[in-house]
């Protein structure tokens, strides 16, 4: 990113920050886990249209998310987008536009947000991973970095045409490493990856139990 796009991203993420906070309470636990530099891939569960911010809003690093390209149809919002470093995949199908440019930013030093789940949650838990993620961050030889939100279910769902205010939590976990990720099987790393994003949740929820006693 040159100095104008981080200025720019920067500002936005201030902004997003400050209503996040004022309207979900938005907490985030576990930022010192993503690497300070080098390319990383993180992996997310989805809840609701807004989790590439609300994944994105507590974090020391920009992040350049892999959005489907549907979003991209609209001139303004794909302007504004675009801006922020997110770029198009065309779902259910093998789009290897989008891998390359996700390899490509990977391996220029950028943190990549993939949804591994391939759609929004249904009842908020979370759902089976696909393998996909794990194979570009082999490619592109970067760590995974796992990431769960948790509240933006509630405060956004499917059903829903607009968000309402609900209290959203944010938590890193731990990162599998390039040389891990290279050596072992691919359906292994999925299985690490979502058992740390399920116990993450599960924090997250033991947390916000506390918090309303």
């Amino acid at each position: 990113m040159n100095a104008p796009a981080r200025a720019w991203y920067a500002a936005l993420q201030q902004v997003a920050r400050v209503l996040f906070v004022l309207v979900f309470g938005i907490r985030v636990f576990g930022r010192e886990h993503l690497p300070r530099r080098g390319g990383v891939l993180v992996v997310s569960n989805h809840q609701s249209y807004l989790d590439p911010i609300l994944a994105a809003v507590g974090m020391p690093r920009p992040f350049h998310p892999m959005a489907r390209a549907s979003l991209f149809r609209i001139r303004v919002f794909a302007w504004l987008i675009r801006s922020l470093q997110a770029f198009p995949v065309r779902r259910g199908s093998a789009d290897m536009t989008a891998v390359r440019e996700a390899v490509r930013r990977l391996k220029d030093g950028a943190v990549v947000l993939v949804f591994p789940e391939g759609t929004r949650t249904r009842d908020g838990s979370i759902g089976p991973l696909r393998a996909g993620p794990v194979l570009l961050a082999r490619r592109a030889g970067v760590p995974i970095l796992p990431i769960v939100i948790d509240g933006a279910f509630e405060a956004w769902p499917r059903t829903r045409t607009l968000p309402r205010p609900h209290r959203i939590r944010v938590a890193c976990g731990r990162p599998v490493s390039a040389e891990r990720s290279a050596r072992d099987d691919a359906d292994r790393i999925v299985e690490t990856l979502r058992g740390e994003m399920l116990a993450l949740q599960r924090r997250l929820r033991s947390t916000a139990r506390m918090e309303r006693r």
